[in-house]
């Protein structure tokens, strides 16, 4: 396995500690805000939990994420069969290659610019990963070895979100390989301006979309995590949904592995995800955040690319990326480099919205200070 990138971030973190005023750390997507009280009540109420769960999840809990979808995904027709809760969606996006069968030959394709766990799951089970944004990028010796299509929307560092057509396009020519399109979605809650539900945009479309899918789900997943909606980063609450030609398959894989999110989790989740004002609630707290810094890191010379949903803001000084990591951690602020996720991102740094309202303003004053 390669070295773990953030290593790299140590001196500038250090830097950044020097600063009179503190540390204000952006680099991170870790959530800073409380843990919805009815969550926290619900893990409590499930706490004398002697037996062991079930891998594939209460019936509960998979019926919360297909309520779930219908309500806030426009998702109709999904089997509560088809759901299966997972320990984070980290350990999914890690292990899917190797749960899948897939091996050396095999291409994984993951977006140009993303998270490095793409990767890292490809290269645990031998297949090999191709960065590219369309399945049109790759010549036919490698378009024949496709067997897993990464899509990444809204995206994790840059933001981008992908439309209906663009996301049928990339389904229907995955499709006509015989490949699998596996979709990390964690943060469709959390759209901005064209895409901010409560502002009176678009919801961002999921992979299983009637609109995307055509109604079916076949060779078709979607990854989603609480993390971000719901503070629930330290319970480890997601799940995965779709493909019912390969559910079966992926819960026994899991079964012999012992991969079983705890039934306290699974009752947090379930009610957490049966409860829509505390994610409005959160998303407003992170909508605040993001209209004080967006003027601020221009003010300071960044240019935002994309950066139209998710928790960060994808920022560019037209530099070497070190170097703008470096004049921030100067004033006390640390941030996300961007050639930590891939060649496409260098230039550019990630800027977390998870910081407290304080640190926010205090990342704001030394932006706009001369």
């Amino acid at each position: 396995m390669p070295d773990y990138p953030w290593e790299a971030m140590a001196p500038y973190l250090e830097r950044a500690r020097q600063h009179p005023g503190g540390v204000v750390n952006l680099s991170i997507g870790t959530p800073v805000d409380p843990t919805p009280e009815l969550v926290q009540d619900a893990l409590r109420a499930a706490a004398d939990a002697p037996g062991y769960p079930t891998v594939h999840g209460t019936p509960g809990v998979r019926q919360a994420v297909v309520d779930w979808f219908a309500r806030r995904r426009g998702v109709e027709g999904l089997d509560e069969q088809a759901v299966m809760p997972t320990i984070g969606s980290k350990e999914l996006v890690a292990w899917l290659p190797f749960l899948l069968g897939l091996g050396p030959g095999d291409v994984v394709v993951r977006p140009r610019v993303a998270y490095p766990t793409y990767d890292i799951g490809a290269r645990l089970s031998g297949a090999t990963a191709v960065a590219a944004d369309s399945l049109e990028e790759l010549d036919a010796a490698t378009r024949a070895r496709v067997r897993l299509v990464w899509l990444n929307s809204p995206a994790n560092p840059t933001g981008a979100v992908r439309g209906v057509e663009e996301l049928r396009t990339v389904v229907d020519d995955a499709r006509g390989l015989g490949a699998l399109v596996a979709s990390d979605e964690c943060y469709a809650e959390l759209g901005w301006g064209d895409w901010d539900v409560q502002r009176g945009g678009d919801a961002v479309p999921s992979v299983l979309d009637p609109r995307v899918s055509g109604g079916d789900f076949t060779r078709l997943l979607s990854v989603y995590s609480l993390s971000k909606q719901s503070n629930l980063a330290g319970y480890r609450a997601a799940f995965v949904a779709g493909a019912p030609e390969l559910m079966p398959n992926l819960v026994n894989s899991r079964k012999h592995a012992g991969m079983i999110m705890p039934y306290p989790v699974q009752e947090a989740m379930r009610v957490a995800l049966g409860d829509d004002t505390h994610v409005e609630a959160q998303k407003d707290r992170y909508r605040s955040r993001r209209e004080r810094l967006v003027p601020a890191l221009e003010e300071f010379g960044l240019r935002i690319s994309h950066s139209e949903a998710g928790l960060y803001l994808w920022s560019t000084a037209g530099e070497d990326t070190w170097d703008t990591v470096g004049r921030l951690a100067e004033r006390g602020i640390v941030v996300g480099p961007g050639v930590f996720y891939g060649d496409d991102g260098k230039g550019f740094v990630r800027v977390a919205l998870t910081g407290t309202d304080e640190r926010v303003d205090a990342a704001v004053e030394r932006l706009t200070q001369s």
